[in-house]
C-alpha cells in the first residue's frame, strides 16, 4: 500500500476510505447481531456504533499500511448470553461477512444507477469498495480461527469430529499466518472475482 501512496496518492486515499468503511461496518454487524440476540456486552463496550474509531485497531491498521494485511478490533460477546445457544455464535460470526456482501451489492446498485465510468475517481472508489468487501466476506468465511468461518464448524461438524475444532483453536492462527506470508491467500482471488461478478450482474450491470 505504501507503493500505491508514492505512485498514486488519490488511489491510496480511496483505498483507505474503502477499507475503513468495510472493516468498521463488518465489526458493527457483529455487535448488532449479538445485541439483537440479547447480549449487551458489545453495547456496553461501545461497539454498537458506526464510528470507525471504535472498531479500528491501531496495530492492525498500521500493518495494513506496511504489509497489506491487518485487522480490526474483534467484537467481544458472550455466547452463553445469546438466545440461541447452538446457533447464536454462528449468527454473530456470519453477520460480518453478510454485511460486507450487502455493502458490495448496495455499492453495485449505486454504480449502475449513477452510470459511473470506471476510469474516473468515483469509478475507482466503487471498484475498490466492491472488491474489498467481497474479499473480506470470502476471507473471513475461511474455517480458521480467529476468522468468522471457524464458528460455523461448531454447527456443521458432527460431535465425533469436534477434535478438529480443538486442533484449529490451537494452530489455526499459525496456519493463517503461513497462508498470508507465503502468498497462498491468492488462491481465494478467483472465488472473490466470481462472487464480485455475480453481485455486479445481480445489481444490473
Amino acid at each position: 500500500m505504501l507503493d500505491l501512496l508514492r505512485n498514486d496518492p488519490t488511489a491510496f486515499v480511496l483505498l483507505v476510505a474503502a477499507l475503513v468503511v468495510a472493516l468498521s461496518m463488518h465489526e458493527f454487524a457483529h455487535a448488532l447481531a449479538a445485541d439483537l440476540q440479547g447480549d449487551r456486552m458489545p453495547r456496553a463496550m461501545g461497539r454498537l456504533t458506526l464510528n470507525p474509531a471504535r472498531h479500528l485497531d491501531p496495530l492492525g491498521s498500521l500493518m495494513l499500511l506496511l504489509v497489506g494485511f491487518g485487522w480490526a478490533k474483534p467484537v467481544e460477546f458472550r455466547p452463553q448470553a445469546l438466545r440461541s445457544r447452538r446457533f447464536g455464535a454462528a449468527l454473530v460470526a456470519l453477520a460480518g461477512p453478510l454485511m460486507n456482501l450487502l455493502l458490495a451489492f448496495i455499492a453495485s446498485l449505486l454504480w449502475v444507477a449513477l452510470d459511473t465510468p470506471l476510469s474516473g475517481t468515483n469509478g475507482l472508489f466503487f471498484t475498490y469498495f466492491i472488491s474489498l468487501n467481497v474479499f473480506l466476506a470470502v476471507f473471513n468465511l475461511m474455517p480458521l480461527p480467529p476468522l468468522d468461518g471457524s464458528r460455523l464448524l461448531t454447527i456443521f461438524l458432527p460431535p465425533r469430529h469436534q477434535r478438529i475444532i480443538y486442533f484449529l483453536d490451537q494452530y489455526g492462527f499459525l496456519i493463517l499466518l503461513g497462508l498470508v506470508f507465503f502468498g497462498s491467500l491468492a488462491l481465494i482471488l478467483p472465488l472473490r472475482d466470481s462472487v464480485t461478478e455475480f453481485i455486479v450482474r445481480l445489481a444490473g450491470a
